[in-house]
């Protein structure tokens, strides 16, 4: 067995033993948000929690993020997408997977938060038109070349990108 697997399936149930309620309320998947970065004062990630976001294929609105299979509608308007001011600046959407950087005024592009050396999803950083996954130093470039996938231990290359399209204020994005 692999040791993450094993660690998945193991380290929860162990905690769970050792803390039992209050790790299940401290660890709940509704609280999981994401967090936004604003690259006009420095080049580190800056976290914030923002509300629930859509789980299992139900769309919810009250952050801006709409979930309907792989399309995802983002209301730009939204308090969740308030740090998106300068070209550069980004937001991590932990809870969908997905990375939103601001290239311009009417261009957006989106990509899988998963770090392809190892997974990570909430340590990134972003400058000189790369991403760097901040757990291990390794930067991915965001041109759409060289894909690496999630978790292939790969340390160069480049994020997966999707297909994002502005609309006034709302960004679709599709996912496959």
């Amino acid at each position: 067995m692999e040791r993450r697997k094993f660690l998945q399936n193991t380290c929860p149930t162990v905690t769970f033993a050792f803390f039992g309620l209050s790790y299940i309320q401290a660890c709940s998947k509704s609280d999981d948000g994401g967090s936004y970065s604003s690259n006009s004062s420095s080049n580190t990630s800056t976290s914030q929690t923002y509300g629930n976001s859509s789980q299992g294929g139900t769309p919810q609105t009250d952050n801006g993020i709409v979930v309907s299979g792989n399309s995802v509608t983002l209301d730009l308007t939204n308090s969740t997408f308030n740090s998106l001011i300068n070209p550069g600046d980004f937001v991590n959407l932990t809870s969908i997977g997905m990375l939103v950087l601001k290239i311009s005024n009417s261009e957006f592009r989106a990509f899988d938060n998963c770090c392809p050396h190892n997974g990570s999803r909430d340590a990134w950083s972003y400058s000189n038109e790369q991403f760097k996954c901040n757990t291990h130093g390794n930067n991915f470039s965001i041109d759409g070349n060289n894909v690496r996938e999630c978790n292939s231990g790969s340390t160069s290359g480049g994020l997966k990108r999707y297909t994002a399209s502005l609309s006034g204020d709302t960004l679709n994005v599709t996912t496959s």
